[in-house]
């Protein structure tokens, strides 16, 4: 007889808890999904559910999170495209997730990755408002590598799209078999041809507090992965490094806008609630890096890098705390830091933070 090591007989508890899951919560859904009755279905004991997951919110996302693809389609293309067939090639994508008028209420949600009825309370429901925030300028830049960079920004047209494909996703599960998704896609594509005011002037940034100059030493963490490309994030060049909380995502697009031309931007998300809000961000970074490699190629590179900090080693680097209202920022170059912002407009701060040439030519 194979004695199993503790990692392993962990492990095997751990599959059989989110094979039994995704049954109870295709067939009863998240709401009338009970713990009791996963435990019953894994031949476990309730004890040992809650002690591989905190909560039955938790366990969802677990299910949610296991079902996306983790590697790219072979169909991922190589070739270059213009915005009109990039955002209907993503369009394409998204919509694969959307249910089949056959499927029951449940499967229909568990297939569409619903979070309806998972977050209603307010630090979920700010956490989604800023992961959608977020994807929104993910998709533009992705958009964006399709372009001169002259041609502009597509955050609002990005918008645009995710609403109208959250919308076709609404429709998907409260009334199956409504519309058609090759029509969406086109819709979508359509979308690329408007002549959208992507104006950015937030009203708080000109009382936003200048940075304050430093010459701090700068030990980035090593072995940090980018969550949309996979690959690795390494601090050689000169740019900014930017902390936020799950409150605070819509900065990460102040960061990008106000960077200096030849800025590496990278953005952190961090959180002070792993095992929910953590597990969130990360079902919805990892959902959209799919479908970003997907519709792009499995070569896509974007022009900012973002890093899921879990284990908060960014953060320490920084210097920032994990909470959901963090905003925090540093300038580095040359390998050292030169400005250090904290708090509302941080991003903003370090993005135009004289350089010590600068700061000397005033």
């Amino acid at each position: 007889m194979v004695r199993l090591t503790r990692a392993q007989q962990q492990a095997r508890t751990r599959a059989a808890v989110l094979a039994a899951a995704t049954q109870e919560f295709a067939e009863h859904g998240y709401v009338d999904a009970k713990v009791d009755r996963i435990a019953a279905r894994a031949d476990l004991t309730r004890g040992a559910v809650y002690s591989n997951f905190p909560s039955k919110r938790s366990l969802y996302l677990a299910v949610l999170l296991e079902a996306v693809p983790r590697t790219p389609a072979p169909e991922a293309p190589a070739v270059a495209m213009d915005v009109a067939t990039a955002v209907e090639a993503f369009a394409r994508v998204w919509l694969e997730r959307l249910p089949l008028a056959g499927d029951s209420a449940a499967a229909a949600k568990l297939k569409y990755q619903s979070l309806t009825g998972v977050f209603d309370d307010e630090p979920g429901r700010a956490a989604l408002a800023g992961l959608t925030t977020l994807e929104s300028l993910l998709v533009a830049l992705a958009l964006e590598s399709c372009q001169p960079p002259e041609a502009g920004r597509r955050v609002r047209l990005a918008e645009l799209i995710l609403t109208l494909l959250n919308g076709a996703g609404h429709l998907a599960q409260t009334a199956p078999g409504f519309g058609d998704p090759f029509d969406v896609a086109r819709a979508c594509r359509h979308l690329a041809g408007l002549d959208v005011d992507d104006v950015w002037r937030p009203p708080h940034l000109p009382y936003v507090a200048a940075s304050e100059p430093r010459h701090d030493a700068w030990t980035p963490p090593a072995e940090l992965a980018d969550a949309i490309t996979g690959r690795p994030v390494g601090f050689d060049g000169d740019g900014l490094v930017v902390v936020l909380g799950t409150g605070r995502l819509g900065a990460a697009e102040e960061a990008v806008r106000a960077a200096r031309p030849g800025d590496v931007v990278t953005v952190a998300i961090v959180t002070s609630d792993p095992a929910e809000i953590g597990a969130l961000v990360r079902l919805k970074i990892t959902d959209l890096a799919a479908c970003l490699r997907r519709a792009f190629g499995p070569t896509i590179s974007l022009s900012t890098r973002l890093v899921v900090d879990d284990q908060a080693a960014l953060a320490s680097a920084v210097g920032a705390d994990t909470a959901e209202k963090t905003e925090a920022a540093i300038r580095i170059r040359d390998g050292k830091i030169i400005a250090r912002a904290s708090g509302w407009g941080a991003a903003y701060a370090a993005a135009t933070s004289p350089t010590p040439t600068e700061a000397d030519e005033r």
